[in-house]
């Protein structure tokens, strides 16, 4: 990626997608899936079974597509009645959704009997499904067996999961929902940069108390830590993030680890890092972590005094994470921001060397809490680096690439002062 020429557009621009309907209740979701592909850039050609317009009409599709819907093997439309070769020679990928049992078995065996059987046998594209089935349907033995067979012929299985169904009962064979799945198709697409990687990353803002209805923080929104959180699992990385204060959704795939102050962040980073089990390679500071906490917190509710006299509040120093992380002997490849009010530059260069650390991100301007974009200065002891404008998510995964680059000693050419 041209890090000077940053992609402008949403993440699936310029890939174009088979949409397979099967028949199942969960087909007036697909409504909504379509669209969100289509949001997130993509081109949709939707593909039905007779079944699947027992449950929703092509009329729906066509109109939220643009694009007429094929549901016909023998489909004059095509010049050469072999839609199942011209359709599918088109397409980046193919999704299936949902993809009910006795597709899957038709997959599973090779079987093609319609267009979006055969389709998918003649297809030179990868393959995603998407199931919704009764949960004893998921779980019967047969179903077991023909998951599998697909898994070792490469099928991607996006779900399901498990969850209030159609029939009343509950349990596993709910289909995803649209958003999630779309979701995982940018995933899919994303370039696996820092696969096998584990990526430890703090994002949003911390609370101090003061008493208990009041207390001190600041205006970050985690936009900024839960889109490289995003970035980072999409690039294959497994991802924990500790996250302060915000209502943000949890990036798919991502564990999330939620805390109030400082002291309460630092404890959950140090306590991810000294847990059993495989170590974090990558640690990203991405949180606006505050300097200070109150020393003298009140238990109940300061009151007013009816007089001027004002509360005295007595501070005292909260740990510095990414130092404490960065001189650990075990410490992983860290990260840490920096959002400086004048003199980014040098103020960026002195923390990152003050902190020990080979890369700092710094923000641009101190107006870029809350917004959805971005400007960014990358650190390091070679020079500075600058990411132009965009949005935060494209700047995520620019800045994923980044690391990575880094990390298997490629390096990035830098222009001092730029």
């Amino acid at each position: 990626m041209n890090i000077d020429t940053l992609p402008p557009g949403p993440a699936l621009a310029g890939r174009h997608l088979l949409l397979g309907v099967t028949g199942g209740v969960a087909g007036f979701k697909v409504a909504e899936l379509a669209r969100e592909l289509q949001r997130q850039g993509a081109t949709v050609q939707v593909v039905m079974t007779e079944a699947a317009t027992r449950f929703v009409t092509p009329v729906t599709f066509q109109a939220l597509t643009g694009r007429p819907v094929f549901t016909d093997q023998w489909d004059a439309r095509i010049d050469d009645n072999m839609a199942h070769i011209a359709l599918s020679r088109e397409a980046d990928a193919m999704i299936i959704a949902p993809a009910s049992a006795d597709f899957l078995a038709k997959l599973a065996h090779g079987l093609a009997d319609d267009l979006l059987s055969t389709m998918c046998v003649a297809r030179e594209c990868p393959l995603l499904v998407a199931p919704a089935m009764n949960r004893q349907m998921w779980g019967n033995p047969a179903t077991r067996r023909n998951v599998e067979l697909l898994r070792a012929d490469g099928v991607t299985f996006l779900g399901p999961t498990s969850g209030d169904q159609a029939c009343g009962e509950t349990g596993m064979g709910r289909m995803l929902e649209p958003d999630e799945l779309a979701e995982l198709t940018v995933a899919f697409f994303a370039p696996k940069h820092l696969r096998g990687q584990r990526v430890l990353l703090t994002a949003g803002p911390t609370f101090e108390p003061i008493d208990p209805v009041r207390g001190i923080t600041n205006l970050s929104s985690g936009k900024m830590g839960f889109a490289i959180a995003r970035a980072c699992r999409h690039a294959g990385a497994d991802v924990t993030l500790v996250a302060g204060p915000t209502t943000l959704p949890t990036p798919a795939g991502v564990e999330r680890i939620d805390v109030r102050t400082a002291q309460q962040m630092h404890d959950a980073v140090m306590g991810a890092l000294d847990a059993p089990g495989p170590r974090h390679t990558i640690f990203i500071a991405v949180a606006a972590v505050a300097d200070w906490r109150v020393a003298n917190y009140s238990a109940s509710k300061i009151k007013k005094t009816g007089d001027d006299s004002l509360p005295e509040l007595r501070f005292a120093q909260n740990p510095d994470i990414l130092a404490s992380v960065a001189r650990r002997p075990d410490a992983p490849w860290c990260v840490g921001f920096a959002a400086e009010s004048d003199d980014l530059e040098k103020n960026g260069q002195d923390k990152r060397r003050r902190k020990n650390v080979p890369l700092l991100v710094a923000n641009i301007g101190h107006a870029t809490f809350g917004r959805d974009d971005n400007e960014l200065l990358l650190i390091d002891a070679d020079g500075i680096r600058k990411l132009p404008r965009a949005g935060k998510d494209v700047l995520a995964a620019a800045l994923v690439e980044e690391i990575a680059a880094r990390m298997s000693g490629a390096g990035r050419p830098v222009t001092a002062g730029r």
